[in-house]
């Protein structure tokens, strides 16, 4: 694979970013198996590797580092915060009190003495970005954190940061990490023309949207709503939503459009996210040996200018078919009280 660089860091990324998020029980329960697809992706040339604190609870990190042990140092290591990981309220969130304490849990699940990428998982209106960035600009002076990034977060929270990282003596955000897919073009307005203002890198999760550009779902084909993502994020996935019939008809579409360019669906989908010049690395997150194997060979892959064309004809550029597959919903948006005045 030819690697890119990461930003302005200059740290060399695999295309592929290889996600953790199927690492535990949230999805491939079998550490040993895990392992084993977490060493086929770095033979095969991933060096990149991404999980987070909340998934499986811990879990997906302590396996990573079961995997990483003895090949620590070819490895691009990747891992966030923000996740609610207990019972006490302050075991969330992006506050100092939090940061410090979550990166000293994820350095020991992940074996490690330091973080190539730290990230804040999801804005926290309840948290001035200044207490975060301070905090993690502490980590990295203290050389337990390598870069910072952000994930999730909308165009104006990524510009503030930057203005208050100046401003303020802080660290900066490097890359952030977004939902990005045929099917979930929203950052393409805004999102990633500032990351390339800024000279972020940026990390798209969910480039196979959920699974619906593997052609998982299909027309005719029932979905199990009762486990899986499917049963955690109902709205992504419900076939009576008017959105996830649209999703169907438009899968039948892209396999048409990939078997004329002689690609599998989920190359043509990964390919596509990888094309656009605010992009880094895509990232994968396979649960089975055999989703890697089938995933890997993306990482070369390259659509011509028809191809993208077709795909903009069926799903516009910055749009987004389902909503709920933004990944995060403002509080100003989402809450009823914040949109009328108090009685």
């Amino acid at each position: 694979m030819q690697h890119r660089t990461l930003g302005r860091t200059g740290i060399s990324v695999s295309p592929l970013c290889l996600g953790a998020m199927m690492f535990g029980n949230w999805g491939n329960p079998d550490h040993d198996d895990s392992v084993a697809i977490i060493h086929a992706a770095l033979d095969a040339g991933i060096n990149f590797v991404d999980t987070a604190d909340v998934y499986s609870r811990g879990e997906s990190e302590e396996i990573v580092g079961k995997a990483l042990a003895g090949r620590r140092d070819e490895v691009v290591l990747a891992t966030k915060v923000h996740g609610s990981m207990g019972r006490d309220p302050n075991q969330r969130g992006n506050s100092r009190r939090w940061i410090v304490r979550a990166c000293e849990d994820s350095l020991r699940r992940l074996g490690t003495d330091w973080i190539d990428l730290y990230q804040i998982h999801r804005p926290d209106p309840s948290c001035d970005i200044d207490e975060t960035l301070g905090a993690l600009t502490d980590l990295v002076r203290q050389g337990k954190v390598r870069a910072i990034g952000s994930s999730t977060f909308p165009p104006s929270e990524i510009v503030e940061a930057q203005w208050v990282a100046e401003r303020r003596g802080r660290e900066r955000f490097v890359c952030e990490q977004p939902p990005y897919s045929v099917f979930a073009r929203g950052i393409e307005a805004e999102v990633l023309p500032t990351c390339q203002r800024y000279g972020m890198g940026v990390i798209p999760w969910s480039p196979l949207n959920g699974g619906w550009l593997a052609g998982k779902y299909r027309k005719g084909t029932e979905i199990d709503m009762s486990s899986g993502r499917a049963a955690r994020i109902p709205a992504r996935f419900d076939p009576d939503r008017p959105e996830n019939q649209r999703k169907l008809d438009l899968v039948e579409e892209l396999v048409a459009l990939a078997d004329e360019a002689g690609l599998p669906l989920i190359h043509l989908a990964l390919a596509f996210v990888l094309e656009h010049p605010a992009v880094t690395a895509a990232i994968i997150g396979p649960r089975t040996m055999e989703q890697l194997v089938d995933q890997l060979p993306a990482g070369d892959v390259r659509l011509d200018a028809e191809v993208l064309d077709r795909i903009d004809e069926l799903v516009p550029p910055g749009t987004n078919v389902n909503p709920a597959d933004a990944g995060w919903t403002a509080p100003a948006v989402a809450d009823a009280p914040a949109r009328r005045r108090p009685r």
